[in-house]
């Protein structure tokens, strides 16, 4: 959108350019105490602490790999974030620790120095958690209250502190899984959390993550159609094009893939699915195992055996490697078919969601490389490791992709409109 001397609509010389600014254009479509755009900070506060929440995926699937989840036995929100200071405290722990059925039945032999480790293991995962909480939710709450964030945007943010906060319980929730004598008995599993828990446990944490990039990408988006109207109305006038509809959609639905595969990973890793059938792209002698394998009765747990179908699906470790398998393989497949789709309608696709589509392209290729190696090398810890966070990489491109494609806010999109109209009103020559 330029004047026909080539000075852009919002720095030329006019009348209702040189007494309004687009922030004093912004109070005046949107009268409120509260501001149309958040405070840019929030944006790097959400974007940076999703580089944190990336951090402690990792570590938690660390954690698991050593086994190191049960070594607490107890969730002191506050107090726990002091570590064992002296020999008595270091003893006292193994202690606690000796009354937990996975010392008794599974590391009985383990010594005071060995238990050191997978105990600081874990609590350097909670450490990091509780680290994470601070460092966002006392500084949204402190914007928030100085009311230097939009309404909507302010609603994203608690929601967010809100889902940490749970996130810590369902960690607890999940921890208590293994530990209680009770629950292992009806689960008829050694001392090991439920694959249930975990996943919720891991879904959480996406979800923190997601929610974070989204939102940090929203508020820095808007400070940026501030600067350049001109640039982000052209992306808008792409991506409300009927002819990008379809591609919207499609990525959309490959986010939801990409999510729904790593929870498949979390049910293989809860199950230690991932231990058997180490070969690829066969499972044993076959591509599939045999119906009488993958819906075995052993599984069922009532007399007329209603409940088969679904505890296989999710408590059979050879039919959760082949779901795992399937969803792998096919969002392998979507991610290459939505790619090589891009390329027919490139010229309509914002320049940053064609780049970010790409780069997931390239993600979904290494993931399916370290998910094979690491099922034919027996899960390593480091390329299990490196599989999970290639999980949450993969979701980050796509996600990106999908942040790219999106609409502006209402009130962006108000006073683009207004510009738009006052460009016209004064005989501005458009692009």
């Amino acid at each position: 959108m330029k004047h026909t001397n080539g000075q852009s609509l919002f720095t030329q010389k006019r009348p209702f350019s040189t007494t309004k600014t687009i922030w004093e254009e912004a109070k005046v479509v949107k009268k409120s105490k509260w501001p149309a755009n958040s405070n840019i900070k929030l944006g790097y506060l959400c974007i940076g602490t999703s580089v944190l929440v990336f951090a402690i995926v990792i570590l938690g699937g660390l954690t698991r790999l050593t086994e190191s989840g049960l070594s607490i036995t107890e969730w002191k929100p506050v107090t726990g974030a002091i570590p064992p200071m002296s020999q008595e405290d270091w003893e006292e722990e193994f202690r606690k620790y000796q009354d937990s059925p996975e010392f008794k039945l599974l590391n009985s032999h383990i010594t005071l120095e060995e238990f050191k480790f997978i105990f600081l293991m874990e609590w350097s995962h909670r450490l990091l958690g509780r680290v994470i909480g601070m460092v966002f939710v006392l500084p949204t709450l402190y914007f928030i209250a100085r009311r230097q964030v939009s309404p909507p945007v302010a609603f994203k943010l608690l929601g967010i502190c809100a889902l940490i906060g749970l996130q810590g319980a369902i960690g607890w929730w999940m921890v208590y899984s293994g530990i209680d004598e009770k629950l292992l008995e009806e689960r008829r599993s050694k001392p090991t959390v439920s694959q249930y828990r975990l996943t919720a446990h891991l879904a959480a944490a996406f979800l923190v993550y997601c929610t974070m990039i989204s939102t940090g990408f929203g508020i820095l988006r808007d400070h940026a159609i501030m600067k350049d109207p001109q640039t982000y109305l052209e992306i808008f006038q792409k991506i409300q094009s009927p002819s990008l509809k379809l591609f919207r959609r499609l990525s959309k639905g490959l986010l939801g893939l990409v999510f729904l595969t790593a929870m498949s990973g979390a049910m293989v890793a809860g199950l230690d699915a991932g231990l058997i059938y180490n070969t690829f792209p066969h499972m044993g002698d076959d591509y599939i195992p045999s119906m009488n394998e993958l819906m075995s009765p052993v599984f069922s747990r009532l007399a007329d055996q209603s409940d088969l179908f679904w505890r296989n699906m999710f408590e059979n470790p050879a039919t959760v490697q082949l779901n795992h398998r399937i969803l792998a393989i096919t969002t392998f497949c979507s991610v290459f078919a939505l790619h090589m789709y891009s390329h027919k309608i490139r010229s309509i696709i914002p320049r940053h969601a064609y780049k970010w589509l790409n780069i997931s392209m390239g993600l979904v290729s290494l993931q399916l490389t370290l998910g094979i190696c690491t099922l034919l090398w027996l899960v390593p810890t480091e390329l299990a490791a490196a599989h999970q966070g290639g999980a949450l990489a993969l979701l980050t491109g796509v996600l990106m992709t999908v942040c790219h494609l999106k609409k502006p806010s209402r009130t962006n999109l108000m006073l683009l409109k207004n510009f738009l109209h006052k460009a016209k009103a004064n005989n501005v020559a458009l692009k």
